[in-house]
Order: C-alpha cells, then sequence, then structure tokens
C-alpha cells in the first residue's frame, strides 16, 4: 500500500485531501458494500422471495458486480507490480489473506452470476436468449434458489470480513492490530447495504424490513466500534498511543464528528423513529450511513498508516 504521508493532520478533513491514497479505502468500502448486498439477497432468496414481483434479491447482484469490479480497479490501481497480478493464482497459501482475498473474489463472480440467472437481466437476455430456458429450469427447483442464497451468504460473509482482516494481519501498523476489525467492515458493509436497499427497493414490505435491520447493524456497529477502541486501549503501550489518534489525536474530530456522530448516531436516531411512524422516512439518512462506511474505511486506513512501532 502506499504510504501516506500528512503535512495537515490538525485538520477535520485531512483524510480527504490524501487524493493518492484513496484506492485501498475505496476498494475496502466496496468490497464491504457488496458483501452486505450478497448477504441480503442471499437471504431473501432463501425466504422465497425469489417469486415476488419485484424483489431486491434480483437486481443486487447486477449492481454488486458493477461495484465489485469498481473495488477492483480501484485495488489495481494502487498495486506497485500490476503484470504480476496474475501470479496470485497461481498458488494458495493458506496463511495469506491477499491469498484468500483473491481466491474468495474469484469466487464472488461465480455467486453472483447464478444469482442473476434466477431472472436475466434485460441487457443480457437480448444478446443471450438462451439464458431464458436454463432460467426457467432453475426456477422449477426452489431448493436451487435456496442454495443459490445461502452460497450468496457465505461468500458475502466471507469477502465481508476478509476486508477487515486484510488490514489487521498488518501487525507493523497498531491501530489496524485489532481481531475485531474483520467483524467491524463485515457489520458496516451490512449496514451501508440495508441502507442502499432500504433507500432504492420498490416492495414496502422489503423497505420497512431493511430500515430495521438497518438500524440493528448501526446499533451493532456502534458497540463493535466501542470494543474495538477497547481492545487498542488495553493492549500495549504502542496500540494504546495508536488508539489516541482519534481519542484527541490529529483524526479525532473526523472520526467522531463525520464517522460516528453523522454516519451512525444521527441515521440511528432518525430511523428508530421512522421506522415507529413518529417522523416520516429521509433519503438522506441511508445516504449519511453510506457515507459514514466509506468515511470509518478513509479514517482507519489513514490513521492506520499514521501509526508505526517506529513512531512511538
Amino acid at each position: 500500500m502506499i504510504e501516506i504521508v500528512s503535512t495537515r493532520h490538525n485538520e477535520m478533513i485531512d483524510p480527504l485531501l490524501h487524493v493518492w491514497g484513496w484506492e485501498i479505502p475505496v476498494y475496502l468500502f466496496l468490497g464491504g458494500w457488496v458483501a452486505g448486498m450478497m448477504i441480503i439477497a442471499g437471504y431473501f432468496l432463501f425466504k422465497g422471495r425469489a417469486k415476488a414481483e419485484w424483489c431486491s434479491c434480483l437486481v443486487l447482484p447486477t449492481i454488486s458486480l458493477i461495484f465489485l469490479s469498481l473495488g477492483m480497479l480501484a485495488l489495481f490501481l494502487d498495486l506497485e507490480h500490476k503484470l504480476y497480478v496474475w501470479r496470485l493464482y497461481t498458488t494458495f497459501e493458506i496463511a495469506s489473506p491477499m491469498s484468500w482475498g483473491a481466491w474468495i473474489l474469484l469466487l464472488v463472480y461465480p455467486g453472483l452470476l447464478a444469482n442473476m440467472i434466477i431472472r436475466i437481466p434485460p441487457f443480457l437476455a437480448k444478446p443471450f436468449p438462451r439464458l431464458k430456458s436454463f432460467s426457467a429450469m432453475v426456477n422449477e427447483h426452489p431448493v436451487a434458489i435456496k442454495t443459490i442464497g445461502v452460497i450468496n451468504m457465505l461468500l458475502g460473509g466471507m469477502l465481508g470480513i476478509y476486508t477487515g482482516i486484510l488490514l489487521s494481519s498488518l501487525g507493523a501498523r497498531p491501530f489496524w492490530n485489532s481481531s475485531i476489525l474483520g467483524f467491524l467492515f463485515l457489520v458496516s458493509g451490512l449496514s451501508t447495504a440495508a441502507a442502499f436497499v432500504h433507500m432504492v427497493a420498490k416492495d414496502r414490505y422489503e423497505r420497512e424490513l431493511l430500515a430495521k435491520a438497518d438500524n440493528a447493524f448501526l446499533t451493532i456497529e456502534l458497540f463493535v466500534l466501542g470494543l474495538f477502541l477497547i481492545g487498542l486501549l488495553t493492549a500495549t503501550e504502542v496500540h494504546q498511543r495508536a488508539a489516541h489518534l482519534v481519542l484527541g489525536g490529529e483524526y479525532t474530530a473526523f472520526f467522531w464528528v463525520i464517522v460516528v456522530f453523522m454516519g451512525i448516531v444521527i441515521p440511528l436516531i432518525y430511523q428508530s423513529l421512522a421506522v415507529n411512524h413518529k417522523v416520516p422516512h429521509l433519503m438522506l439518512m441511508p445516504i449519511l450511513v453510506i457515507w459514514g462506511g466509506l468515511m470509518l474505511r478513509f479514517v482507519i486506513v489513514v490513521a492506520g498508516q499514521h501509526s508505526h512501532w517506529a513512531q512511538f
């Protein structure tokens, strides 16, 4: 990864100014977002909603393919030796998070394509008319649809956790060196995905269900963020000083105002009132959740690169 060297750490928007370091946060965000959408789509498939007139589980795979490809492009742009990326697929190193990630990403694509087969998108149905007969055959077997749903949930969970493990395995960066980071990124990915589906779903049942689910994910995310910081504060002195990057240090204002307050607390409070029909639903709330998920990756990546053992 590119080392981000800051000259203006005292500014709240400092991470956004380092345009040369956007690739990894964007990749981690899109990967977590896609992971959440895969889990949600897989759940709906498992619950038999594929037969509904309009189900998000039938459009999320196409959106996920686009977002995942954009994330892969961001990762590719960050690679120093771009011409040798194919070597990741010539072997499998069980102790290497990058090796796990490369193969998980390779499996995610066919998982999403299998989901798309259930109802062929128009842009595929016209050039490939034979896919319709294959889709009809799959739809005749409810067990096959449920199996596709389970596979997508499993792959989504693996993808979401991997985005956090990719950072936590780098012991040279104390701020990242937490075993809970994988779960934090998974929950954050579920939250952003639920917010997105809540925002775009045409089915009222899905909108209400995902709004409630998003509130649960945001609540869990707050607790996991607390555990993440507690873990750093109760570890070695190096980890404690790394935690102070967001507890009084350079990234405190950005973390607490942009990520926690605007990206989690405000949407959680408002959406809790909205699902109880005390206030109308606002499109702004899921947008804030998605924005907060992106900013979470930025602040963790940037703060992590600013923390290192030699500094302390």
